[in-house]
C-alpha cells in the first residue's frame, strides 16, 4: 500500500496515510484538531539504494540541469 502525506487547512499539520491505490481519501480527519479534508501533498520519493542508505528523488529538478554527464 503507497503512503499519502496530507497537510491539515486547520492546524497545519503534516501526517501520513497508506491507502489503496485508487482511494480516494474522503473520509480522512487530521489527527491532531480533527478536522476534514485535509489536502495532499506532493513528497518527494524516497528508495533505498545498494549501500543500504535512503536515497531520494524529487521533482525540482530537471534533465540536464547544469551537470556534467560524463558523455560527448
Amino acid at each position: 500500500m503507497p503512503i499519502y502525506e496530507y497537510q491539515c487547512q486547520k492546524c497545519g499539520k503534516v501526517f501520513e496515510i497508506y491507502q489503496r491505490l485508487g482511494e480516494k481519501g474522503e473520509d480522512i480527519k487530521c489527527p491532531v484538531c480533527g478536522a476534514e479534508k485535509p489536502v495532499k501533498r506532493v513528497s518527494s520519493f524516497s528508495s533505498y539504494g545498494n549501500s543500504g542508505s535512503p536515497v531520494s528523488y524529487n521533482s525540482s529538478g530537471s534533465c540536464g540541469g547544469g551537470h556534467s554527464s560524463g558523455f560527448g
